[in-house]
């Protein structure tokens, strides 16, 4: 089975299928420190890098949703990562089930409204090609990216620990009318 990422265009952005040389630059962004705050409790090693790298190839083959490179227009490489996955967290039937919505930039790119951008373009084609529900997981000190969420229709469905860390699960019931 072949399913194309497919690419997406936006003022200032290319939403693309991320290729075998952007390894490099992928395993960089996940070693930020600012970058992994508030995704996991520390960097990720390089081999953490290449099963979270091979895993969104999988989401792309498997299930025709997966997470798409940010790359700003001009430049070479990608700044960040925003689209779909399964995250299996067992949080439970109101959660697991769903795609599960995420984001991350570079600290360069942060502060600019580059992930609402990147995001928004990424739910249109959601909402448009898979449609449904979707969630998302987010640290309660991640206060631009709880203001990211909301912004995209996200509504709070209750706090949880994950990781040492306590997050707010959200939900999105699909695009607005």
């Amino acid at each position: 089975m072949s399913r194309a990422v497919p690419t997406i265009n936006t003022a200032r952005l290319t939403l693309r299928g991320m290729r075998s040389e952007d390894f490099s630059r992928y395993a960089e962004i996940w070693a930020m420190p600012e970058v992994v705050c508030h995704e996991a409790a520390a960097p990720k090693r390089k081999a953490q890098s290449w099963e979270a790298f091979l895993q969104n190839a999988g989401h792309w083959q498997i299930v025709g949703f997966g997470q798409w490179a940010i790359q700003p227009r001009g430049t070479r490489e990608m700044d960040g990562q925003t689209g779909f996955f399964f995250g299996s967290r067992g949080f439970g039937d109101d959660f697991d089930p769903f795609p599960e919505a995420g984001w991350a930039l570079t600290l360069e790119a942060q502060g600019k409204g580059l992930g609402f951008e990147a995001a928004s373009a990424a739910h249109d084609w959601f909402d448009r090609v898979v449609t449904g529900r979707t969630v998302c997981m987010i640290s309660v000190q991640n206060e631009a990216s709880l203001r990211l969420a909301a912004n995209l229709g996200y509504k709070p469905m209750r706090e949880v620990d994950s990781d040492g860390g306590r997050v707010c699960l959200m939900a999105r019931k699909g695009p607005p009318i």
